[in-house]
């Protein structure tokens, strides 16, 4: 794997890790912001009886209003602007007309197009009053993404990243969902590298300051495996049991990272009173 200045890069996937400047980060903070207040302003909207077809719908007209584009619709033939996964759907769940039922839990992931750039976020939302189970999985989940973040810093390595988020689930007694990624974004929805969610400490890229790339690890209850269902997208547990995700956008600095895609209304996690 090599690095580029990403002024001199093609935008294209071509494998190369791609180093940004000050005009890339104020791009992606711009992104990031509007993604996470799309994600804000769903909040009081995921209640028992909504449908994920109306969230969805919601996403659409905030991210048009706002004059940026939704990344997800019409990506590799997807209909939708958000994906939303209920329960024991791990990523890439279809947004429906079936109306979310009390304990429910829901991830929702936006990716918002300004100016070029890519934000892109989940979070997950609890329908009406949640089981301690899905409570506890989703606090999980959150602190693992945290702590993969943590990590990052010039001279660490992706594996450190993945080390700190496995190290932690498992101590909690919860499993990696090993078939999905972060990744690298930018004027670029999925570019290199690949973020792995689980590894060991030193492996893996060297991270460097001006590198653009998800966090999103996908944690379940039961075991790690997952199967894809026949509309090629929807992907669930084997075991069925429940599943969590959250996922900041983050860019490398000289000291650690910047998360650009914060909650402006402090909303990073549930309960989002």
């Amino acid at each position: 794997m090599n690095y580029i200045d990403a002024a001199d890069a093609p935008e294209i996937r071509d494998g190369a890790i791609k180093i940004h400047g000050p005009a890339g980060f104020e791009g992606m903070r711009k992104a990031g912001l509007l993604a996470a207040r799309c994600l804000d302003m769903l909040a009081p909207m995921v209640e028992p009886g909504v449908t994920t077809a109306e969230l969805d719908r919601a996403a659409l007209d905030f991210i048009l209003d706002h004059g940026a584009v939704p990344a997800c619709l019409g990506y590799r033939g997807y209909q939708h602007t958000v994906c939303t996964s209920v329960n024991h759907v791990v990523c890439h769940g279809i947004p429906n007309d079936k109306p979310l039922k009390d304990g429910d839990v829901v991830n929702i992931d936006v990716t918002a197009i300004v100016d070029g750039w890519h934000g892109d976020t989940s979070r997950m939302y609890p329908v009406g009053t949640p089981n301690r189970r899905a409570e506890r999985l989703t606090q999980i989940t959150y602190d693992a993404l945290m702590l993969g973040i943590a990590a990052v810093k010039p001279g660490a390595t992706t594996g450190d990243i993945g080390y700190a988020i496995q190290k932690f689930a498992e101590a909690e007694r919860c499993s990696i969902v090993t078939d999905f990624c972060g990744h690298g974004l930018g004027k670029l929805f999925h570019d290199s590298p690949n973020i792995l969610h689980y590894g060991r400490p030193g492996e893996g890229e060297v991270l460097r300051e001006g590198m653009f790339f998800t966090i999103e690890p996908m944690i379940n209850l039961g075991r790690p495996e997952v199967k894809i269902l026949s509309d090629g997208w929807t992907a669930v547990t084997r075991d069925r049991k429940l599943t969590a995700q959250f996922e900041h956008s983050l860019g490398v600095t000289a000291t650690g990272s910047e998360i650009f895609t914060t909650s402006p209304a402090g909303l990073h996690r549930p309960p989002y009173l």
